[in-house]
């Protein structure tokens, strides 16, 4: 990271270690809407759940933790090392003036230990507690309400078949922020008044809306939309939020629910219904009955970011289409960096994977506008023939109205029961 005229102080990181991938696209975007900006020459070992970070300011750290959900806590790194005594030598080398107007005598504070991959015993932590007495604390311990807290934290390595004696690394550093996973539980779709079978759960479509750079004021708008779980994610961080979906029940809230031990949709089973259940409705603009193949929208700058989980057909009813054979041969093709769509307009940011199993996965795409639309760039999203073989995934369309007649029909026969 780098910003001119900032002195770039050193933080530490604590991750969760859930969607790997994910994580440094989601810090350096957050890092961006904060204003400052990620350097490929960072040290960040991607799998490790703790990162160094240089930040010019507190600020910009606590900026960046009120968005995260892929980061547990930020602290002020006084001291690293890869043993006990690179440790305590560092903290030996910290600026004493730095660290004075958190150890005053009128002040009070504690100590946390944190390990990673390793469980330690209340001795164990006591011990290594009472080993920082060469620290001037000049404060009270206040176990229940301190002003200041302050971490070690111990790295074990991620191998649990294979944890050592001794940690790997080795931090110390005072406690600045926590991130918000809460928003995960709080937002779980388990609770969430309007659900379909494919909606997006909570963590992932905050990270969604941190991989866009979502910021209050915004325009987002989701072409898919489905019951508008990225529409969610959006407002909550103060974007007005609009979509669309080829889908009318969806967009109506009509027909069959997607909960167990229910048949039917509610009356105010609905997006805007979803908005409101987390008081965010005066960010709900409107959704739509559209066909995103086809244009709708007047030329000109509409939206600023468009967040979206495309229909891939894996656990829609409308997937088993064609003979057994062609299906055989479109499982056959494999993955290559060259289907990733391109356009001169966008450039792309970040490209994440997601395991759904032993042999399926899927990915976030971000991607950045660049310059305008211009007349040139009208036929660029055609594709060579390289990447024919993959035309048949944009074929939803198709697929749909293949089985709108017979589904209208049996809805009706079901409505008369």
């Amino acid at each position: 990271m780098a910003a001119a005229g900032a002195a770039l102080r050193r933080y530490l990181l604590l991750l969760a270690q859930e969607h790997l991938e994910f994580r440094l696209p989601e810090i350096a975007s957050l890092l961006s809407l904060c204003g400052g900006q990620f350097s490929s020459q960072q040290e960040v070992r991607v799998n490790s759940p703790f990162w160094i970070l240089n930040i010019p300011s507190e600020e910009m750290a606590r900026g960046l933790m009120k968005r995260t959900v892929c980061a547990k806590s930020i602290f002020e790194l006084w001291g690293h090392g890869r043993s006990a005594g690179e440790l305590y030598a560092s903290l030996k080398s910290y600026p004493v003036d730095k660290m004075l107007p958190y150890l005053q005598p009128d002040s009070t504070y504690k100590i946390h230990i944190h390990t990673f991959n390793k469980t330690l015993t209340q001795a164990q932590k006591i011990k290594k507690i009472d080993a920082l007495e060469f620290l001037p604390f000049n404060g009270k311990v206040n176990l229940k309400n301190p002003e200041h807290i302050f971490w070690i934290l111990e790295d074990y390595g991620t191998d649990p078949n294979n944890v050592p004696e001794e940690p790997c690394d080795l931090y110390f550093g005072r406690w600045i922020a926590d991130g918000q996973r809460e928003l995960i539980e709080s937002y779980s779709v388990k609770k969430r008044h309007f659900i379909g079978n494919t909606s997006m759960d909570a963590c992932l479509s905050f990270i969604m809306a941190n991989h866009g750079r979502v910021k209050p004021n915004d325009i987002v708008y989701d072409p898919f939309v489905g019951t508008g779980g990225l529409l969610i994610s959006s407002a909550h961080f103060g974007a007005y939020v609009c979509g669309t979906d080829i889908d009318y029940n969806t967009i109506h809230g009509l027909g069959k629910a997607s909960r167990k031990n229910q048949k039917w949709r509610g009356p105010d089973e609905n997006i805007r219904a979803n908005l409101r259940q987390y008081g965010l409705e005066k960010y709900y603009l409107d959704a739509l009955v559209s066909d995103s193949s086809r244009p709708i929208w007047r030329k000109g700058t509409l939206f600023d970011a468009i967040i979206t989980d495309p229909p891939y057909g894996i656990r829609e009813a409308t997937r088993r289409t064609g003979s057994q054979k062609e299906s055989v041969k479109s499982s056959e093709r494999r993955y290559t960096e060259q289907i990733i769509p391109r356009h001169p307009c966008l450039k792309l940011i970040s490209n994440c994977e997601q395991m759904l199993s032993s042999h399926t996965s899927r990915r976030l795409i971000t991607m950045e506008k660049v310059k305008e639309f211009k007349d040139q760039d009208q036929n660029s999203y055609l594709l060579d023939g390289q990447y024919m073989p993959y035309k048949g995934h944009n074929s939803f369309r198709e697929k749909y109205f293949s089985g709108v007649t017979k589904r209208i029909a049996k809805e009706e026969k079901d409505n008369q029961k």
